[in-house]
């Protein structure tokens, strides 16, 4: 079982060096194949490492060199049921998605499944490295290859664009991120999660160590997308090809919201007091959340709609684990395999749409869709999901997540969670409603909107007439994981299982430096459905419901008042597509970021 973690990162890694290597002589259905059985296969061990860390975390030492006490020079994989629970849905999105390409992409070549691949792998060494620099490097891969997947279609200037706002932004992030490891380095003398966590302890939080965190949590906010640090966001989804928006809102976005949460549990916990960490979270979850509802609601480009939706879900998360409990992370796990699995549907359908009618912009293709029953159907589904309707799994995170809350004094954020869910949602169901059934009052096309995703190419080669099966099928078996999260028992256990471990640091720090302490006990964690959960995700479809026939017949209300018109023209020009104004807000974010742990 030791070897498990490692061979779950080598194989994808693997199979990319083999594709980069024989990827001029190989057939295209021989690409295709050998990068989705790698994947299924990193798929299946995954699941099957899953089980294993149901029992305790497997820890595996690379090239055998164990830790002296507390110091150590090797490098450590440290899997439990958090990380693993996460590595599993970034290896299955990364199947249905490398299976949507099959007949998506008419002419790509083998450095496309080999890039798959390699951000597959970064994934996965950044969820289960134990070590601060690794989980840098790890972080790097993914960002380098994410950078190049964004910029694929490198003869389309507004795809550069985007590769190019996305790299400047994720770099900087990463150039925090490694002054905060030297600075650690400097203080403990150690690279090892734990074994700066042990060199820590006990130290007062001066402004080194508060310097250090700011500055490693700020790489990992701003692949979070968390405001204002998600300005890159919504460009990159707009021009990167759909099964690799799949992967970004599915998953990476996420995985910048475990870092968070690992770095600070691990390496601050002795340190940083529960309330700045609750701060930070609180007022960057608060303001993602909103803001990126509005956005969302306001947007008629598909791609960007759905990325400013994975903004508000973000904040949601980070509001969820300002509860700091083992109950906070098992919601977290729960609904963020819900969302994953309506937001890569949504985006797997947004492709369909741009490659059979050339456009992602929802005025344009009003009742154009009328004829596709079930792509609409699931459309519609999918959007529900992420309304949080039951059983699905955003619903039962989101419950598991609000009773967390309610034990630690943050109850009214289940106001919040409602409100922004029912929004984000409605702004999904309006586009699905009005591009496959007709419903509504017919758009005026006259708004001068310069995103609106009209004469986009179509990334098949040529316009497609009817949805391959392969396509059908990756969107249906996403919902269903979707669907699995909320209802299938042992998935249920397992995101108890990464909840309870997660809040035992002690043992943690017991399990990769043996010498450290006594093994930790685990905390009482449970995830049931509630009656008030129920009522809560209730009320959220049907408030979502509501502001949807709003959105679709606006002329029965009143229009917005001018100063609320002026508000969302000035959040729009912010989000200017300049380079510049995105490295602006990063700093501010910086400086905001900083105020909060030193308040």
């Amino acid at each position: 079982m030791t070897a498990l973690p490692i061979l779950v990162v080598a194989l994808p890694l693997l199979a990319a060096c083999v594709l980069l290597g024989l990827g001029v002589k190989l057939p295209r259905v021989v690409a295709d194949a050998v990068a989705t059985v790698a994947a299924l296969t990193v798929t299946v061990l995954t699941a099957v490492l899953l089980v294993g860390v149901q029992h305790g975390r497997v820890v595996s030492w690379l090239g055998g060199h164990r830790p002296d006490g507390a110091r150590s020079l090797g490098i450590v994989l440290a899997a439990d049921g958090l990380n693993t629970t996460l590595a599993l849905l970034a290896s299955f999105l990364t199947t249905c998605a490398l299976v949507y390409s099959w007949r998506y992409f008419e002419a790509v070549e083998a450095r496309y499944h080999a890039m798959m691949l390699l951000f597959l792998t970064g994934m996965l060494g950044f969820l289960l490295t134990g070590d601060l620099f690794t989980l840098f490097v790890f972080f790097e891969l993914m960002s380098g290859v994410a950078y190049a997947l964004t910029g694929y279609r490198v003869e389309e200037a507004d795809s550069v664009q985007g590769a190019l706002n996305f790299g400047v932004v994720n770099s900087l992030g990463a150039y925090f991120t490694l002054m905060g490891i030297g600075l650690l380095y400097a203080r403990g003398g150690q690279l090892g999660l734990a074994q700066l966590g042990v060199a820590l302890d006990g130290k007062p939080a001066d402004a080194l160590v508060l310097a250090a965190f700011v500055l490693v949590c700020t790489g990992l906010l701003v692949k979070a997308a968390a405001v204002p640090f998600h300005f890159w966001l919504a460009d990159a989804h707009a021009v990167a090809p759909t099964p690799v928006c799949v992967l970004f809102s599915g998953v990476m976005v996420e995985l910048g919201v475990y870092g968070v949460l690992r770095v600070r549990r691990t390496v601050f916990g002795g340190v940083l007091d529960d309330g700045a960490f609750a701060r930070v979270l609180l007022v960057l979850g608060i303001a993602s959340a909103l803001l990126g509802a509005v956005l969302c609601f306001t947007q008629r480009h598909l791609k960007r709609l759905l990325a400013y939706s994975t903004i508000a879900h973000t904040g949601l998360f980070l509001c969820g684990l300002s509860a700091a409990d083992g109950g906070a992370s098992t919601g977290f796990v729960l609904a963020v395999a819900g969302h994953a699995g309506a937001k890569a549907a949504l985006f797997l359908l947004v492709g369909v749409l741009k490659d059979r009618y050339g456009s992602v912009d929802e005025d344009e293709l009003f009742g154009r869709c009328r004829h596709s029953r079930l792509e609409g159907g699931l459309f519609v589904l999918a959007a529900l999901v992420l309304a949080g309707l039951p059983p699905f799994g955003v619903a039962f995170g989101n419950d598991v997540a609000d009773h967390a809350l309610e034990h630690t004094g943050y109850g009214w954020l289940v106001a919040v969670s409602v409100a922004v869910t029912a929004v984000t949602a409605a702004a999904v169901l309006r586009a699905g409603l009005g591009v496959y059934f007709g419903l509504g009052r017919p758009p005026r096309r006259d708004d001068g909107d310069r995103t609106a995703g009209t004469d986009e190419e179509p990334e098949t080669g040529g316009r497609i007439e009817r949805t391959p099966a392969t396509m059908t099928g990756a969107i249906v078996a996403v919902l269903a994981a979707a669907l699995a999260a909320g209802t299938v028992p042992w998935l249920r256990d397992a995101a108890v299982t990464a909840g309870r471990q997660d809040a035992d640091r002690d043992g943690y720090l017991h399990d990769v430096l043996p010498a450290v302490g006594s093994p930790g006990s685990l905390p009482p964690v449970s995830a049931e459905w509630t009656s008030a959960g129920l009522l809560s995700a209730a009320l959220t479809v049907l408030l979502a419901l509501g502001v949807t026939a709003v959105a679709l017949w606006p002329h029965r209300l009143p229009p917005w008042p001018r100063p609320v018109r002026t508000a969302l023209e000035v959040l729009h020009r912010g989000h200017s597509g300049h380079v510049g104004d995105y490295v602006a807000w990063l700093l501010v974010g910086v400086t905001v970021l900083t105020a909060l742990v030193w308040a």
